[in-house]
């Protein structure tokens, strides 16, 4: 029998900002805060960041890696944040066996460290830094069926309570955060996290059509304006191949004036 796995997928915010009391990304840091109490505590937690492609599916395997502070421009604080979570080189290794068995050659890394879009939120949600944490990296052709798979592979993982978590973004149009909030840029904003919180939420939808639309996500109105490169949205297909099921919760917030979505499975 198949062990049933949380999954979540997270905007992350910007860089290291949530960490450093910035005005706009307060109701995030609140709401991750929240969630962590909310949900079971995971034995172990795969993450799906944004921030790190690969030719293929790299699984990070040292068993205290470091971090990777991948900004620039940011006060010092930013360049001595701490979080020494210990890596799981076994579930790194079931990972690998994992999508090797659904025809998905991986490879184990143990000198890569944990990037901002795994230490910040996580940061924010388990503090004390004592979960054992594993990072599955991005695939750079960026098919989204390619991910939805890579999410289905994971299904087989034999391991009690793992939480996978996509730390992305719902919304990532670097240009429009710096840029004045007309009507447009709300209109194209709401229009784009109505769809996909229709898509992930919607039970009337069943799963054949559920993976159509997430596979075909340029279709959704203002896709591209939403994401004018998909590397943000796609955690979010890897969580959804691994459940194959409509969310159980979405959270709306603003992040950086930008509404955005998380989504619990």
């Amino acid at each position: 029998m198949k062990k049933q796995h949380q999954a979540l997928f997270i905007s992350h915010g910007g860089g290291p900002l949530p960490l450093l009391g910035d005005n706009g990304h307060k109701e995030m840091v609140a709401c991750l805060t929240k969630l962590a109490t909310r949900i079971k505590q995971p034995s172990a937690i795969i993450l799906v960041s944004a921030h790190w492609e690969e030719d293929r599916p790299v699984i990070t395997s040292g068993n205290n890696p470091n971090l990777i502070y991948d900004y620039y421009g940011f006060p010092k604080a930013a360049y001595s944040i701490k979080y020494p979570c210990p890596g799981e080189p076994a579930l790194a290794a079931e990972i690998q066996n994992s999508l090797s068995n659904f025809n998905i050659l991986a490879e184990l890394d143990e000198q890569r460290g944990y990037d901002h879009g795994m230490f910040v939120p996580l940061k924010i949600m388990y503090p004390k830094a004592d979960i054992p944490c594993v990072q599955l990296s991005l695939v750079k052709s960026l098919n989204p069926a390619e991910h939805i798979q890579m999410g289905q592979a994971l299904q087989s993982l034999d391991y009690n309570n793992l939480l996978l978590i996509g730390s992305g973004s719902s919304f990532h149009n670097m240009n429009a955060f710096f840029a004045p909030e007309t009507n447009a840029v709300k209109s194209a904003n709401a229009s784009f996290e109505n769809w996909l919180r229709e898509t992930c939420c919607d039970t009337s939808i069943d799963e054949e059509e559920r993976t159509q639309r997430l596979s075909q996500w340029t279709t959704a109105p203002a896709a591209r304006y939403c994401h004018p490169r998909e590397e943000h949205l796609l955690p979010l297909h890897v969580c959804y191949g691994l459940t194959n099921s409509a969310c159980s919760e979405s959270i709306e917030l603003e992040i950086l004036n930008k509404k955005m979505n998380l989504y619990l499975w």
